[in-house]
């Protein structure tokens, strides 16, 4: 049975923006920051409804929940008038969220992302499924009183058996928070932390409990794939490896040899447990180290590699760290074209929201003039399928793939 997570009604809101906060909610902005906000009737409670009204006529413009934690205060669902926010808005969303999923089920997949927070019209919760398994991760603190009604219709669509409760660390500080840790099971059993999922038939696990965001990184679904079909034969270079999804992938298609590295040697493990759980007949190596300093070791050793993936972590989660993020990601191409073979191919991503695609793309493009090796783009690719993108922020992951002459 799905608990309980507050005894707390939800009071409505009656909120009066600026002009600049009009022109994001008729622009279906889902973020109202507490700038935009020019008057409010009363004093607002996580998950209180927001009824936003326009300042000339005083008509309904949209509904959302308040946050006063945040300076996003209000986390908009609905534009173009008013709405009830009951069972029926909540399982409506869901149900078009789950449609636009069930092709990429059809592709030996049982691991997706239901929600896709604002995207999918839920700002700050996400849900991710891992085979039977449901794995929430709450973000803010609004969702508490609607979240019991969710978890309902979310099991239903995606046929899970078993929840997990994950808490963004602000969330976990919170008062509101009901007695609930991160990583607890709020419904069915869970008799392994390490949940096993398939990939475009790759076999993977995910640690639903202590694992980073919800267990496993479900974005570059469609990139692992690729590359995987690109490195039979190969010998591959994984950068920033992680649980070695590029590396589990390419060894699964026939790799010849597959090098995974990343700062954590935990990861790493990981990585080599998803690789046993495949078959597979070349060989695996790990290289646990600071990223900038095993790539430089490589290059001073004269190795190069067929296929080079470098997928780092985001390097600027604030705007300052923009200018320190792009000056990595100019150094990471660097080192990426200096250990690409010829005829050899390039996989660089980012997943920074802070820095767009032409941004990242331009540094890419300029560091491979300036070594002057012939190059041709073979691919561009941005979020899977499971990942739609319904305003300018929530379009984070870009990829490009280069082949060298």
């Amino acid at each position: 049975m799905i608990p309980s997570f507050t005894s707390y009604t939800p009071k409505t809101l009656a909120i009066k923006l600026t002009s600049e906060g009009e022109r994001s909610v008729r622009k279906h902005h889902p973020w109202i920051f507490s700038n935009s906000i020019e008057k409010i009737n009363k004093e607002g409670e996580p998950g209180d409804i927001a009824i936003v009204f326009s300042v000339k006529d005083n008509k309904v413009m949209g509904v959302g929940l308040y946050d006063p934690y945040s300076p996003i205060r209000i986390k908009m669902l609905h534009f173009e008038g008013g709405t009830k926010l009951d069972s029926n808005f909540f399982e409506e969303k869901i149900a078009l969220a789950f449609s636009l999923r069930k092709e990429l089920l059809k592709t030996q997949t049982n691991s997706y992302r239901l929600l896709f927070g604002e995207n999918d019209g839920f700002p700050g919760l996400i849900a991710d499924v891992y085979a039977e398994v449901l794995v929430v991760k709450v973000y803010s603190a609004i969702w508490w009183p609607y979240l019991t009604t969710i978890l309902g219709f979310l099991m239903n669509y995606s046929k899970t058996t078993t929840g997990v409760l994950r808490l963004s660390r602000n969330v976990q500080k919170l008062k509101e928070t009901p007695l609930f840790e991160d990583g607890s099971v709020i419904y069915g059993t869970l008799n392994e932390e390490n949940v096993p999922f398939l990939e475009h038939g790759v076999h993977f696990s995910a640690n639903v409990i202590k694992g980073h965001k919800t267990g496993y990184f479900l974005d570059h679904r469609y990139n692992r794939k690729r590359v995987g079909e690109l490195s039979k034969a190969k010998t591959v270079l994984d950068v920033f490896a992680y649980a070695g999804g590029f590396s589990v992938h390419a060894l699964a298609r026939g790799a010849k040899a597959v090098t995974s590295v990343d700062i954590s040697a935990q990861a790493l493990e990981l990585a080599q447990q998803n690789v046993q759980l495949n078959s597979y007949s070349g060989t695996h190596h790990t290289i646990a180290g600071d990223a900038f300093e095993v790539l430089q070791n490589l290059i001073d050793q004269g190795k190069q590699f067929d296929v080079v993936v470098i997928d780092p972590p985001s390097f600027a989660k604030r705007a300052s760290e923009v200018a320190v993020a792009l000056k990595k990601y100019q150094q990471l191409a660097r080192l990426g074209i200096q250990l690409t073979a010829p005829k050899g191919l390039l996989v660089l991503a980012s997943c920074s929201s802070r820095v767009t695609s032409e941004v990242f793309f331009e540094i890419n493009e300029t560091a491979l003039q300036a070594s002057q090796r012939k190059y041709k783009v073979l691919d561009t690719t941005y979020h899977d399928s499971d990942h739609p993108i319904a305003f300018p922020e929530g379009a984070y992951l870009k990829c490009r793939y280069y082949r060298f002459s």
